[in-house]
Order: C-alpha cells, then structure tokens, then sequence
C-alpha cells in the first residue's frame, strides 16, 4: 500500500522508523526494568564471599535501561525527530508475521503437545497454505519426519524430547 502526497509522488505506507524505535526502546526499558527488580530481590550487592544471585542481571539491566533511555531521547530530541522514513511497509509485516504467527503458535503447540505431534501439524500446515500440497501429503510427510525424529533421539540416542503437558504418545511407553 502506498500514499500519495501532495505532489504526486508515491510514498509507501507502514510503520514508521520513529514508532519502532519507540516500541522497542519501550520494550526493552520494561524488560531491563522487571530484571533490576527481581535481581534486587534476589539480591544485587557484593557480600563478603562474591556477589549475590543478582548482581551482573542487575547491573546488566541498567545499560539496557540506560541505552532504552538513550534511544527514547533521540527519537524525542535528536536531529531527525520530524523525519518520517517507513521501517516496514504493510505488506512486507504482513508477509513476516505470516511465518511468525504459525511458529509462535508451534512453540506453543509444544508446549501442549510435545514436539512431535505439534511437528506434524507444523509441516502439514505449512505444504498445505504455502506450499499449496495435498493435505494428504502434507500429513504424511509430517508425520513421516516426526517419526524419523522420534526413532532418532528417543530410540538410537536415547535422548527424549519434550512430550508436552497432555503427552499424547503417552499410549508408547515414552
């Protein structure tokens, strides 16, 4: 998508240089500033014996949120606060978030179901939408590749993977 200016050129659309600094500025000051707190909590000092649990979180934690700082006073204060340079145009997000979402969902899916059984699903779904396979293709290969990883560290390696917290390969012994 594209804007026209008054003049008649075309200048695309999209979230601006300016608002994805400010977001992830934004971010990473909440982020340092939940690890300062939870470092005081375990403790952040030097003690007779060496530091406490806290001590390099927290101190790590206040040059992100000196740096968060910094970012957010040039984007409010420096030279190119009125400059309006396009960060991501709508279509390329659309396109990124398209692969984000579904892995987003994936390791989510882990989490419920293991690795395995989210596995098929990921594979499946993804030769089907973007690849524009058969779902029974897409299905069988999943399944297929989930098999061979499955052989792979729970048998040869003896190395289990996560099952995931309803574990549906439970009915396997594993």
């Amino acid at each position: 998508m594209a804007n026209k200016q008054d003049s008649g050129e075309v200048v695309p659309s999209g979230i601006s240089v300016r608002a994805a600094e400010i977001a992830v500025a934004l971010f990473l000051l909440t982020l340092g500033g939940l690890v300062m707190y939870d470092s005081v909590r375990l403790g952040f000092r030097w003690v007779g014996d060496g530091p406490e649990a806290g001590y390099f979180p927290f101190y790590i934690a206040v040059l992100i949120c000196v740096s968060s700082l910094g970012v957010l006073s040039q984007v409010f204060f420096g030279k190119r606060r009125g400059e309006h340079k396009v960060f991501v145009e709508w279509d390329q997000l659309r396109l990124v978030l398209s692969v984000l979402v579904p892995a987003a969902i994936f390791v989510f899916g882990i989490q419920m179901i293991g690795i395995y059984v989210a596995s098929v699903a990921y594979i499946a779904f993804f030769m089907v939408w973007l690849g524009k396979y058969s779902w029974f293709k897409s299905v069988l290969l999943g399944i297929a590749v989930s098999v061979a990883t499955f052989m792979m560290f729970e048998i040869w390696f003896k190395v289990p993977l996560f099952k995931g917290a309803f574990n549906p390969l439970s009915f396997l012994g594993y």
